[in-house]
């Protein structure tokens, strides 16, 4: 690959970066409300049931994928037929498995209401499998061709704030299905942001003939993708899941709050993914391995700054933060440390996960399974250590973070040394810069827990954390290569 094309490369991959970087404040601003009108309103407990479900929901919704949602990337690069040809079989594969998937789980509910409490209104849930199936295709395939600001628009604007603004109405005209009803809304909504920038983006298909076997084919070819999409998902639910079956539903959504807050840093990983799967693909077929590696590498250290910073501005004031939802969530400050602690070590599996399904399926999917498998077995561990020390309800919560947290701190390494042998270059996001960008902030944010109300804590300690690191990791963390995120490029020439 000429120098000019790896310029090119990083340049896509930084523009995703930005706009995705500055989606963050918008989706801080909408799911806070959520989180407060749910807590205050609803309470821990319904908050639990619908948590519980959603493992379930959003689960299968992945599934029906059959894993298009990053296989498309390739597919689009490899075929040379009509574009929206290969979108419209992603779309259709989608909507069967999707429409079989939700019947089945609206005739059995079980699996999504371990506690056998639910009401009409959460029957209904699954109702949303389509249309979040559906968003995923079309956001992938709009950032095959380096548009994230839908990705943005959709989950960072339209979603969050349907969710919120639903969530307060409905509980005055129907408290008892506010949570879920609100949930399906915002999937709609949704989906139809996304829906409307692919057909202008993709046009309507041209010549299409679908064909049954032609889609057992590709479903079948893109099986690996699909069972590594959800391992590495059910690793994140993993932990509700089992929550669902030793605590109780208030504990549940206490833990659900904290997961919440704690995933906002998540977002900033999960919208490089499908910009990094296209610029991978390319370099795949040039067989330019040095490039992957570099690519993955600096993606990886973008992320991971950007992800400990957020960490340490939620993390420090994490009572005051759990506190704004209501006082029964102040116990789940211990599992958000844990849970925040997570997103950062999962940033290099999720980077070296973005090259392995291209390049090595099967190894990547055997570290996955015994990945998940760690967690399970820590989770539940934790989970009875807990109660024969006779902890309370919320220890649970907090051994069952710590456990993700050390499951995939293991996945990071594993996965990263495969993907090491593989490319034959050194996969390492690790930079002594996040420390020295760290211990300043640490030290402001301890200042502020110390000596600040906690509604000051709150408008003036998580900004001043911010900007001391921000100020630190620019001046000693980012060399001249790493500030391309931060500036303007012209957009990217896609074939």
């Amino acid at each position: 690959m000429s120098e000019e094309n790896a310029r090119g490369d990083i340049a896509a991959l930084a523009r995703g970066g930005r706009t995705n970087l500055l989606g963050f404040p918008l989706r801080l601003m909408a799911r806070i409300p959520f989180l407060f009108i749910a807590g205050r309103l609803y309470g821990a407990e319904p908050l639990g049931r619908l948590a519980s479900a959603l493992v379930v929901i959003e689960f299968v919704a992945l599934l029906s994928s059959v894993g298009l949602k990053r296989g498309l990337a390739r597919r689009l690069t490899e075929e040379a037929e009509h574009p929206a040809n290969a979108v419209g079989d992603a779309m259709l594969i989608s909507l069967i498995v999707g429409t079989v998937a939700a019947a089945a789980l609206f005739l059995f509910p079980a699996p999504m209401f371990p506690s056998g409490v639910y009401s009409p209104y959460d029957l209904l849930l699954p109702l949303a499998i389509v249309p979040l199936t559906v968003t995923d295709i079309a956001l992938s395939a709009l950032a095959y061709r380096f548009d994230v600001a839908t990705t943005v628009r959709a989950r960072s604007v339209i979603e969050p704030w349907t969710l919120s603004i639903s969530a307060g109405a409905l509980y005055f005209l129907l408290p008892e299905g506010g949570l879920p009803l609100a949930f399906i809304l915002s999937t709609l909504t949704a989906a139809t942001a996304a829906l409307v920038p692919l057909l202008r983006n993709y046009g309507l298909p041209k010549g299409w003939r679908p064909h049954p076997l032609h889609l057992a084919a590709l479903a079948r070819a893109n099986l690996p993708l699909s069972v590594a999409e959800g391992i590495e998902w059910g690793s994140r639910r993993l932990d509700i899941a089992i929550l669902g079956l030793f605590a109780s539903p208030a504990a549940v959504g206490v833990y659900y709050v904290a997961q919440q807050v704690a995933s906002l840093p998540q977002k900033l990983k999960s919208s490089f993914e499908p910009v990094l799967g296209p610029v991978i693909t390319r370099s795949l077929k040039d067989g330019d391995y040095k490039a992957i590696a570099h690519q993955v590498c600096q993606v990886g250290f973008w992320i991971i700054a950007a992800q400990a910073g957020i960490a340490l501005a939620l993390g420090i004031p994490g009572k005051a933060v759990m506190g704004l939802i209501g006082p029964a969530f102040v116990g789940g400050t211990g599992a958000l440390a844990f849970l925040l602690a997570a997103e950062v070590a999962a940033a290099t599996a999720v980077v070296s996960e973005a090259a392995l399904v291209y390049i090595a399926r099967f190894q990547n999917l055997l570290i996955s399974l015994a990945t998940i498998t760690l967690q399970a077995v820590l989770t539940v561990g934790g989970i009875l250590l807990v109660d024969q020390m006779g902890l309370g309800q919320l220890f649970r919560a907090a051994a069952a973070a710590a456990a993700l947290m050390l499951s995939v701190g293991v996945t990071s390494l594993a996965k990263s040394w495969l993907l090491s042998r593989k490319l034959g270059e050194p996969i390492n996001n690790w930079r002594w810069g996040l420390v020295w960008a760290a211990l300043p902030a640490s030290a402001v944010g301890w200042l502020a827990h110390s000596f600040l109300p906690e509604w000051a804590e709150l408008a003036f300690g998580i900004p001043a954390i911010l900007a001391v690191y921000c100020v630190t990791m620019w001046r000693f963390g980012f060399g001249p290569e790493d500030r391309v995120l931060f500036r303007k490029q012209q957009a990217a020439v896609v074939s």
